[in-house]
This record gives structure tokens, C-alpha cells and sequence, in this order.
């Protein structure tokens, strides 16, 4: 095969973020051949190892069905002259090299908004929250979330994240972590610092997260509220009157009592509540599997009655049994595979039920 002949055969391969071909975007590069052996480089505008993992499999069996048997594949990121050069291609009416922001809030956005509330905090709203994103991008959506917790944020450490958003073309690009974008106060302070603002300041932060990010095509957009009905709360149900809502809660009564409040906001300014998860319902022995009931039962079931909503899901008390020493490492992500992981999937798939016209 020649080098045009190599180009042609992978020109079915599309970029996820610029939305073009690899090879019209020129990200494969360096093509070397020898008799019934191609070395070639793969440039990717996301860093993702299950991306990389899907694009070795598909360049190799592509070229090894075309009778090369020895495929040597390199990766690496783009640089910011070719994010930027991938950009004019996908936007050229810019010139510029500014890919225009998609309006995330304006009427012809095609976006999911669903809310993670609670009425207090330490009930797990961020877990659900984290794992949720990343189950409705295992279901092959584009999804974002948000970490609107600004006081409490921790969305970026409980996804193992450790780099920062870049600046490109006077728009901020999240983070990508497992098929997930993600912005967060987090990323902007320094050493932990706490934040101590007031609501004005919050209100205008929450609004550069939607207009100042190059979030691109999403269809899912998760917020993870802060607990309560808050100041930052309020501005959510403002912004956003087409947002959906997920109540979390643990099985205690008061737990259940207090977010309540959160489920009746919602309905107050006719948002609609798609259902409730009962978050540290039970702790199961890794023995026995005996079920112990930490704090209580009933409250998660009793609250989806009093707001008229489903019982979405009920998770165990635990932690994923992640390893650090793992490539896609992360605090509180768990595994698709995982008997938790697979009751988000579930969870998942009731969010694009309610969502499917």
C-alpha cells in the first residue's frame, strides 16, 4: 500500500470533538511503509486510554484487512497550533480559528439539563452525580457536568483528575475524564482555598460556565448543585426552566424530611423531578453478603411518594475498590461492570427514557 492509499482507507475514522474526519483534520501522520509493514501517528485532540485502545483496534484491523501484518501505531495530543488549525476547518465562517460556542442556554440547544439536588449535605449528591455522567457516556452519549457545588467543590478529585482546563481562542476547554467534560471551581483556586464569595459572585460564575466553556454538542449536561435552596440553587431553577431534576437522599427519615425541601423547590418553579436514589441504603458484608441497614429504611421509597417521582435506584454504602496503580485511576468512579456500576447503568438508561420523546 502507499501512503495515499493508507490515508484513503482510514479516512472513515471521525474526530469526537472538532466532529470531521482524522484525515481531513491531518491527525494521522508520519506514515512510514515497509513491504507488509506501516508505522504511523495518531494524533488526538482527547488523551482518553479507552479512545486510544478503539482507534489501535480499528487502524489495525482496517490495515491488516488490506494485507499489512505489522501495524505500529504512536500517540500523541495535539499541540495548540494544530487545536487551533483543527478548529478553522471545523468552523470556517470564524477565520479566526474560534470555534463558536454552542448556546447551551439559548431556545435551539439540544441539551439534557438534569440537576443533582439534596436537602444537606454528606448524603453522597457528588457520587451520584460523578457516576451518573459517566454511565450516560458509557451508553454512547455526550455528556458534561458541571460542579456547581462552588463552596464544596470536589467533582475533579473524585474523577481523578489532576490537570487544569486550557485556554484556547479566549474560551476555556473542560477537562475530559472518562468520556466526560468537566468544569469546576475547583480548577480555578488554588491549594484547596476556600471560596468566600457572595451570591451576586456566584450567580456571574455559574453563568461563565456556561457561556465562557467550549463545551461543544452535549447531550447530557449534569449540575451538581450544592445542598439545599441556596443562592446558587435559585439561580439554577432561574437559568434554567427547562432543567431536569434528580433528588438524592439517604434511607434516615430526617435525611429524607430535609430533602423534601429540595424536591419541593423544584416543583415550586415546575421543574420536573425525575426520580430519587436512596444513596448508602444498606452495607452488604464482602463475605456473607448479609445486609446490614446503617441508617434505617424506608426514607428514599416514603420521599419519591411525597414528590409524586420514581425510586430510581438504591446504592450500597462502600467505595469503588479502585487502584491507584490503575491507568483510569479515580477516587469514586465505579466500574461498568461493578454491581454498583451497573445499577447507575440503570440509572442511565431511566434518564434517556425519561428524556426519548
Amino acid at each position: 500500500m502507499t501512503r495515499e492509499q493508507i490515508l484513503e482507507a482510514l479516512r472513515y475514522l471521525h474526530d469526537p470533538v472538532y466532529r470531521l474526519g482524522m484525515v481531513e483534520l491531518n491527525l494521522i501522520k508520519d506514515i512510514v511503509v515497509k513491504e507488509n509493514s506501516v508505522a504511523l501517528s495518531v494524533v488526538l485532540s482527547s488523551t482518553e486510554e479507552e479512545r486510544k485502545e478503539e482507534l489501535r483496534r480499528e487502524i489495525t484491523g482496517t490495515l491488516r484487512k488490506a494485507g499489512i501484518t505489522d501495524v505500529h501505531i504512536r500517540f500523541r495530543e495535539m499541540s495548540d497550533f494544530e487545536r487551533s488549525e483543527a478548529a478553522k476547518k471545523a468552523t470556517p465562517e470564524q477565520g479566526a480559528g474560534k470555534p463558536a460556542p454552542t448556546p447551551l442556554l439559548g431556545e435551539g440547544s439540544k441539551t439534557t439539563f438534569i440537576a443533582i439536588a439534596s436537602g444537606k449535605g454528606g448524603v453522597g449528591k457528588s457520587t451520584v452525580a460523578v457516576n451518573l455522567a459517566v454511565a450516560l457516556a458509557r451508553r454512547g452519549k455526550s455528556v458534561g457536568i458541571i460542579d456547581a457545588d462552588i463552596y464544596g467543590f470536589s467533582v475533579p478529585d473524585m474523577m481523578g483528575i489532576e490537570e487544569r482546563p486550557q485556554v484556547v481562542d479566549q474560551l476555556i476547554r473542560p477537562v475530559e475524564r472518562f468520556g466526560v467534560k468537566v468544569i469546576s471551581m475547583g480548577f480555578f483556586v488554588q491549594d484547596n482555598a476556600p471560596v468566600i464569595w457572595r451570591g451576586p459572585m456566584l450567580g456571574k460564575m455559574l453563568r461563565n460556565f456556561f457561556s465562557e466553556v467550549e463545551w461543544g454538542e452535549i447531550d447530557y449536561m449534569i449540575l451538581d448543585l450544592p445542598p439545599g435552596t441556596g443562592d446558587v440553587a435559585l439561580d439554577v431553577h432561574q437559568m434554567i426552566p427547562q432543567s431536569k431534576e434528580i433528588i438524592v437522599t439517604t434511607p434516615h427519615a430526617t435525611a429524607a424530611f430535609v430533602a423534601a425541601r429540595a424536591g419541593a423547590m423544584a416543583v415550586h418553579t415546575n421543574h420536573e423531578i425525575i426520580g430519587v436514589v436512596e444513596n448508602m441504603s444498606y452495607y452488604a458484608c464482602g463475605e456473607c453478603g448479609h445486609k446490614d441497614y446503617v441508617f434505617g429504611r424506608g426514607g428514599g421509597a416514603k420521599l419519591a411518594e411525597e414528590l409524586h417521582t420514581k425510586l430510581l435506584a438504591q446504592i450500597p454504602l462502600g467505595a469503588p475498590d479502585n487502584h491507584p496503580a490503575e491507568p483510569d485511576y479515580s477516587p469514586s468512579v465505579y466500574k461498568a461492570d461493578t454491581e454498583v456500576g451497573r445499577m447507575y447503568l440503570e440509572v442511565a438508561d431511566a434518564v434517556i427514557a425519561n428524556s426519548t420523546p
